[in-house]
């Protein structure tokens, strides 16, 4: 690396060097208004920290990290009952349970770090591995034995030029792909994009169309938000609580505190029943890019009015109607997303324990570990 380069790292947002935005300028995750939110509003068993690389003494990178303490979760995803389950979660409670994450362990992407140079692999890998061993060592004087360390995620051509350099001992992992709906510069109005469909895709926009009604769908403001927090927890936990795998749960106050840092920029859409709020979902306006966030839902209003795949179609809409050019989806809920033309694509992460014997046999105890996952791709459009 190069001997110019240094990092600092910093676990208060109010202490960034003063052109730490600039930096950040293209991605709104490593941005101190988002950053302060996670400061504010983190998960309860997740601390963070803020790197900033410089250049001689200017800054050139910012890059995010986070600790999970696995301890503190109440549940890792009762969604898959069974004898697998029960081994898995005994493994992490005593084999895995303080975890740190080089990058966003809470979305889907490549939003660990970002320079305002070009950077070489070698320089970005070592910066990585450097960073990790620090926080490594902060946390050992606390007498707290980081069992794990992750990076993630990475496009498939970034992970092979890691991989030449300080992540080639690494274990290389590819979890649920990212489902990104690139939109087409001819779609102007939802009119354009129900076009585009297939008969039989048309047919299921339709359906799912005439289910919805009798549902007031709207934007929320922070005053709607504030007052119905508690609901909105309420049915987020309960999707979060039904994934098949978890490692957090955001904090009660997680979206407001979003909202009033980011305003405009975030928005939450409700979906009321009768006055009452039964759904609503999440979206960060991230440049060029819409990224979904967390959504929830009453699980029988959902069946009742296929109220998540309508929240898919109302992202989609609002997109083009605001003309950006591309929506990141995330993980889960694969077939469903590929249904309205989202393109799965391959995300890797690298990973090491930091147990020597165990860390020999992390490519099988991953791999037995890992929630099984089969679906179909749909292809919507003509």
């Amino acid at each position: 690396m190069n001997s110019n380069y240094s990092f600092t790292i910093y676990t208060t947002v109010s202490i960034l060097p003063n052109t730490w935005d600039a930096v950040a300028s293209e991605n709104k995750f490593l941005q101190s208004d988002y950053l302060s939110v996670l400061e504010e509003s983190a998960p309860t068993n997740m601390e963070c920290f803020y790197i900033g690389v410089f250049e001689d003494k200017n800054l050139i990178g910012v890059a995010l990290a986070q600790y999970l303490n696995l301890n503190k979760l109440e549940s890792f995803g009762e969604r898959d009952k069974c004898f697998k389950t029960a081994i898995r979660n005994f493994v992490f409670k005593n084999f895995a349970s303080h975890v740190l994450f080089m990058g966003n362990n809470m979305i889907t992407g490549q939003n660990g770090y970002v320079f305002s140079k070009k950077m070489d692999f070698e320089t970005i890998s070592k910066i990585n591995l450097d960073c990790a061993n620090e926080i490594t060592n902060y946390f050992k004087k606390q007498s707290i034995t980081i069992h794990i360390v992750t990076f993630k995620d990475f496009y498939p051509d970034g992970a092979s030029e890691l991989k030449k350099y300080c992540f080639n001992p690494f274990y290389e992992f590819n979890s649920q792909p990212n489902m990104v709906l690139e939109l087409q510069n001819d779609w102007k109005t939802n009119e354009d994009y129900i076009g585009a469909l297939t008969k039989k895709y048309r047919d299921q926009y339709k359906r799912a169309h005439k289910k919805i009604e009798g549902i007031e769908v709207k934007e929320l403001q922070l005053d709607e938000i504030e007052k119905l927090e508690d609901r909105i927890y309420e049915l987020y936990h309960f999707v979060a609580k039904h994934a098949p795998f978890n490692t957090f749960f955001l904090a009660k106050n997680h979206f407001t505190t979003f909202k009033k840092q980011l305003k405009e920029q975030f928005v939450i859409v409700g979906y009321f029943l009768n006055e009452k709020l039964v759904g609503f979902h999440t979206i960060l306006l991230n440049g060029t890019v819409l990224e979904t966030y967390f959504l929830g839902y009453d699980e029988q209003v959902q069946k009742e009015k296929m109220l998540y795949l309508n929240m898919l179609y109302n992202m989609t809409h609002y997109a083009i109607q605001n003309q950006f050019k591309k929506i990141i989806f995330g993980r889960t809920a694969l077939e469903i997303k590929s249904s309205i033309g989202a393109e799965p694509i391959t995300m890797s992460g690298f990973l090491y324990h930091k147990n020597k014997w165990i860390n020999k046999f992390i490519d099988k105890i991953f791999r037995n570990l890992e929630p099984e996952m089969t679906w179909q791709q749909r292809h919507p459009f003509k």
